[in-house]
């Protein structure tokens, strides 16, 4: 797990250094504010970056005595990160672009802009794609946050190109038009992946689906008579669950602790749930 999320890290690093490189070249050249908005945007893509390599690596750590239920908690809080610098960089644009809308500047746009703008857009599709499947494979939250965000950026991009090619064919408002479009997207993303992230922190209850599930596990389990107080809650990106199963009070204290364990590991073969506790009610 912490091969596969390292790895997908380097490349997300990489990768957007590589696109901040080319986009602030193409940006300063062509005087677009769109461009080196979107040049900004892949700044803090890289700062994120560096966040989320380390929150990867710490929350794969096993548990220790410091942090008995593991280090999961490392990842929302990366996610929460990029969303803050998400909403910073959206408020930043936006300032910036009302301002450029006043005044008059021209444009000097050149084939480079342009294929800047659609290698963009290319690469940051296949970014999201790769980040989506790794995200789901390890169940990373700080993955899928860039995975989302790297979504964000195609669209981001193709709103620059659109007021960069408006602005080639005579009208260069529409370039601070776009940029003041790509702010509210950053806005926007960020607020989601924030509320998202948040959720994992304050230890949301799963979805209807998975309380089902995990109903439908322990009534499976032979020898419960049935359950109640079934609660669930988020440690980080991972589930933990507490169960109560009545089963019958003539069993042995070791068919009931065997019954117990049954019901633990049902559950717990349930993707993305970390821990279950069981208590047991004799009637």
């Amino acid at each position: 797990m912490e091969n596969k999320g390292s790895k997908a890290t380097i490349i997300l690093i990489i990768c957007n250094a590589f696109l901040f490189a080319i986009k602030i070249t193409a940006g300063l050249t062509s005087n677009s504010l769109a461009i080196i908005s979107d040049a900004v945007n892949s700044l803090t893509d890289i700062v994120s970056s560096v966040i989320i390599f380390f929150a990867v690596k710490t929350s794969s750590k096993q548990a220790d005595e410091g942090h008995p239920f593991g280090h999961h908690r490392a990842e929302p809080i990366a996610g929460l990160i990029v969303a803050i610098f998400a909403g910073i960089l959206g408020f930043e644009i936006l300032h910036t672009s009302i301002f450029k809308l006043m005044e008059t500047h021209v444009h000097k746009i050149g084939i480079y802009t342009i294929a800047v703008l659609l290698v963009s857009i290319g690469l940051k599709f296949i970014m999201s794609t790769y980040f989506k499947s790794v995200s789901r494979k390890i169940n990373s939250p700080a993955l899928l946050a860039s995975s989302i965000d790297s979504r964000n950026d195609v669209y981001i991009s193709t709103t620059a190109l659109v007021g960069v090619v408006c602005g080639l064919y005579g009208y260069p408002q529409m370039d601070d038009i776009a940029a003041i479009l790509i702010s509210f997207w950053v806005i926007y993303s960020g607020y989601k992946i924030g509320v998202q992230n948040i959720d994992y922190l304050m230890g949301r209850q799963p979805n209807s689906s998975i309380m089902k599930e995990i109903k439908k596990k322990a009534c499976a389990v032979f020898g419960v008579i049935g359950i109640h107080d079934v609660r669930a809650h988020y440690v980080g990106n991972y589930i933990h669950v507490e169960v109560h199963i009545s089963i019958d009070q003539n069993l042995t204290m070791i068919q009931a602790h065997d019954i117990g364990k049954n019901v633990q590991r049902e559950i717990e073969s349930i993707e993305g749930i970390h821990k279950t506790f069981v208590h047991i009610d004799p009637i």
